[in-house]
């Protein structure tokens, strides 16, 4: 699930890149002529052969990466040679990072030069030393690590596919795995979505992903990744999440990206809206053509509505932790109320009300501290005279910031027959379904 933010910025353009960043081209096909009626059936002149996948299991196998249980997988892939490389981030300024790969693996610097090659299942931790990266016996400013005939990378206790680059970042260690943009979406559908829902549900959170990963990398040139791991960005969890059913979606909607005014769309995703969809601006601060807020179909998710109750003390602590003093000196809250609230009822900010004061702040900051599903929700409190007795009650539906697709609403749409253009269609306004290559 793409992660809440504070705006959304319009979408650039590719640009071209030196290696090991390829350029995108993004030479974009426009598939449909209506953009608020995504066809049933589009034409996919000229695609591009997806990648085949062929994986043995075999034992368990402990060895050097850190006594672990690991599955050895031999994969044979057929990579299109100008495919676009995904940057993700999988470990942030840690102290230490556990690398190895499947097969031999080329060690070398980011210029290019070898530096020598990590033995097929084997490892070792990567650090920080005196400014270097320090993998084994070799230390440069940057390292690559590539595994050769198809391999898999190992990042600190996961399978992934591609290479991974080692840089120095903070006060430690980053870990940024590039790799082939389709196959990436296998883990990431698998990651954002129950692999067992409707495969039209599926390749429409294929299409987001896609589009929302391009979209970032074209944004990133100068940084050193596109997207992190985490719902920040959108779930990853490398090669252990893929299913037959996601690779099925994604190589069923190979290339396919959503575009607006030639511009791949930031096309952002939740859970479940709790009956309907937001405009951008209504969440956040900018409004978006393509963002628009419409009925939705996650009637029957288990997050549909929801509550949480928290005693006068609980409260006062988590929102503490959040907001500090400013929270202190209001005294006990006796009430909440919104202040600003959407046409659908998502509160932007709230007053927290106490025996000595008051204070607005933003409904996002305050679903952050109580761990609330998302900020549609209403606050009553009960209980007795004294402040302190008092017990709050929020009562509320949607998980999510509930803009873009419902995930949960394309899981309804498609049980009731709908194509993923359809599904796309209704929750990406004014989008073109176009191809990328």
């Amino acid at each position: 699930m793409v992660a809440d933010s504070s705006a959304l910025a319009a979408s650039g353009t590719c640009s071209n890149r030196r290696a090991p960043h390829p350029s995108c081209a993004s030479r974009l096909k426009t598939l449909n002529s209506n953009p608020t009626s995504i066809p049933t059936q589009v034409s996919m002149n000229g695609s591009k052969t997806s990648p085949s996948l062929l994986v043995r299991l075999a034992t368990s196998w402990r060895g050097k990466l850190g006594g672990l249980g690991l599955m050895t997988l031999l994969l044979t892939l057929a990579n299109p040679a100008n495919a676009l490389e995904i940057r993700v981030a999988i470990e942030e300024s840690a102290r230490a990072v556990q690398v190895g790969a499947s097969t031999n693996a080329i060690v070398k610097t980011a210029a290019g030069e070898p530096l020598g090659q990590l033995k097929a299942m084997g490892g070792n931790d990567a650090q920080v030393s005196r400014g270097q990266v320090s993998l084994g016996p070799w230390s440069a400013g940057q390292v690559w690590v590539e595994p050769t005939d198809g391999g898999l990378v190992w990042i600190d206790g996961s399978w992934y596919r591609g290479r991974v680059l080692l840089t120095p970042t903070g006060n430690g260690l980053t870990a940024v795995n590039y790799v082939d943009l389709e196959e990436y979406l296998y883990s990431v559908v698998a990651s954002e979505m129950p692999t067992s829902w409707h495969l039209e549900a599926l390749k429409a959170q294929a299409v987001a992903a896609r589009s929302y990963a391009v979209n970032k990398h074209q944004r990133t040139a100068t940084a050193l990744y596109d997207v992190k791991d985490t719902t920040s960005s959108q779930v990853y969890r490398g090669v252990a999440a893929e299913t037959d059913s996601t690779r099925k979606a994604v190589k069923g909607t190979d290339s396919k990206v959503l575009t607006y005014g030639g511009k791949v769309i930031e096309a952002v995703f939740h859970s479940s809206s709790g009956g309907h969809t937001e405009n951008s601006e209504h969440v956040w601060s900018s409004p978006l053509p393509y963002l628009k807020g419409v009925p939705d179909f996650d009637q029957d998710a288990p997050v549909f509505q929801w509550n949480k109750q928290f005693s006068a003390s609980q409260l006062r602590s988590k929102l503490t932790a959040k907001f500090g003093q400013d929270i202190k000196g209001i005294g006990n809250i006796v009430a909440i109320a919104p202040v600003v609230a959407s046409p659908h009822g998502r509160i932007k900010t709230l007053s927290l009300q106490g025996d000595r004061g008051s204070k607005t702040v933003k409904a996002a900051h305050v679903r952050q501290a109580l761990g609330l599903r998302s900020t549609l929700f209403t606050a009553e409190a009960y209980g007795s005279a004294k402040a302190s007795d008092t017990t709050f009650v929020f009562q509320g539906r949607g998980y999510g910031h509930g803009i873009g697709m419902s995930q949960y609403g394309a899981r309804g749409m498609a049980e009731q027959g709908n194509s993923f253009e359809q599904i796309l269609g209704h929750y990406y306004r004014n989008a073109y379904l176009s191809e990328v290559d």
